[in-house]
């Protein structure tokens, strides 16, 4: 009693797998699990997706007069079953009051993972495992779930952490446990196991044993001075305007950092770039020359793109293995709908192999830790190396050892000066040299962001 637990492993270490059986959703195959709670919860990546899953398939559009944007935050934060007075007070500690009306498939992914989290908390568990609570989440909403977390302990609740960043470790954790391949090898108190040498094991980096990008197949061809034009761009939902009068122009080169808290409208105008967001035929919007809404053809834009996103990754549902999911980036498909060359598929291995998922090429991509799904969707972003490619928080969900080696590949890839990077992140340590321009996001509460572009260039 008076522990608070937080295990740290690589991505597919068994922490996952340690939570499916403290929630009774797996079995040991051997051995017992002792005193085990009887009311266990858990938030994680996977919880997450099974959500966004249930809205798809519980999706009433075609049957009403309106866009179905799904359950609302409050109605999902009810469903814990607390008293509605208890919601106000939560919601307000992690600033969520001002989208609680809002339909869940409109939330960012960042403020999604929020509402998750407070539904779990609300239902007031035996014990409550976060799985990556911090993933995903801006700085501002990182402090204040670490207070909100402090303030559970503080009230006797249990809590479990699965975490696999050292930065990542709660202040308000005890003791701490290592896991690698499904075995705990060693644990203490926090300030014991920090000092281990097996903690190496798990986070050791060596620029030196990062490896060359593999060479791609052909060069596009095409050449472009200005990949993105927008003037007086806005998004706007019902009464609800996330940002407007925004002018941006996007030259061949200039590698660009996307910040701001969550759901400030980030990813929407990446997804507008991409053609991924419907409002994009409402705007003044160029994008390799093509004026959005003139009868252009998608493909022909997205061609010179490659993306990795939340939105990406959430929305990968459809069958095949890690290989053929890879060569899905040279199609620009969600799924791989064409016969691939000999060539393409020998690529993609490569590219496999360098994440260190050679072994899994064969392996079915839904069946894949989180973790190891995100390094194989890189891959797909990376394999044509386009002239334009979208990096909206890359890194989610990937251990120090896999987070390191992502971003020396991005810094690699910008030295070969054929792809431009926009990339979204909240952490400091991947503001990345490479970046000569900034465009940040302020959020006003329940009004539209502001932004800012600044120059970088002094890097």
């Amino acid at each position: 009693m008076g522990e608070t637990w937080c295990i740290l492993g690589s991505n597919a270490s068994g922490k996952g797998l340690l939570a499916a059986l403290l929630t009774k959703e797996e079995s040991p195959e051997y051995g017992e699990i002792i005193n085990a709670p009887q009311h266990v919860r858990s938030v994680s990546f996977e919880d997450q997706q099974a959500v966004y899953e249930l809205q798809l398939r519980n999706d009433d559009t075609d049957y009403l007069d309106r866009i179905d944007h799904g359950t609302t935050a409050l109605d999902m934060l009810l469903q814990s079953g607390c008293e509605p007075t208890m919601v106000g007070p939560l919601a307000q500690k992690l600033k969520v009051d001002h989208i609680l009306e809002r339909g869940y498939k409109l939330l960012s992914s960042g403020e999604a993972r929020k509402i998750l989290l407070l539904k779990e908390i609300l239902a007031e568990p035996d014990l409550l495992i976060l799985d990556e609570p911090f993933a995903g989440l801006d700085a501002d909403s990182r402090l204040e779930l670490l207070g909100l977390t402090q303030n559970i302990v503080n009230a006797g609740q249990p809590l479990l952490f699965l975490v696999n960043r050292l930065d990542d470790i709660p202040a308000c954790a005890t003791h701490l446990g290592l896991l690698r391949n499904g075995q705990l090898i060693c644990s203490g108190s926090v300030d014991q196991v920090l000092l281990r040498p097996e903690l190496k094991q798990i986070t050791a980096m060596d620029d030196s044993k990062v490896p060359d990008l593999p060479a791609p197949l052909s060069e596009t061809g095409a050449s472009f001075d200005t990949l993105v034009r927008l003037r007086n761009g806005k998004v706007q939902y019902g009464e609800i305007v996330q940002f407007h009068d925004f002018n941006w122009d996007l030259k061949s080169g200039e590698h660009t950092l996307i910040t701001g808290p969550n759901g400030a409208g980030k990813s929407t105008l990446l997804q507008m770039i991409s053609g991924d967001h419907p409002q994009c035929y409402s705007n003044d919007l160029q994008v390799f020359g093509y004026q959005r809404g003139s009868g252009e053809s998608i493909w022909d834009i997205k061609k010179h793109i490659g993306i990795v996103s939340a939105a990406l990754h959430r929305d990968y549902r459809a069958p095949g293995n890690a290989i053929t999911t890879v060569v899905s980036g040279f199609y620009d498909s969600i799924g791989l709908y064409q016969h691939p060359t000999q060539t393409q598929k020998q690529l993609a291995m490569q590219w496999l192999e360098i994440m260190g998922l050679g072994a899994l090429a064969n392996s079915s991509f839904r069946q894949l830790s989180w973790g190891q799904q995100r390094l194989v969707l890189i891959a797909r972003g990376l394999i044509k190396q386009p002239p334009l490619l979208i990096l909206d928080e890359p890194t989610q969900g990937l251990d120090d050892l896999n987070r390191h080696l992502v971003l020396a590949f991005v810094g690699k890839l910008a030295s070969l000066k054929r792809t431009t990077l926009l990339f979204v992140s909240h952490r400091d340590d991947e503001h990345l040299s490479v970046f000569t321009r900034e465009v940040h996001f302020t959020a006003c509460g329940d009004k539209s962001a502001l932004y800012e572009i600044k120059c970088l260039s002094s890097n």
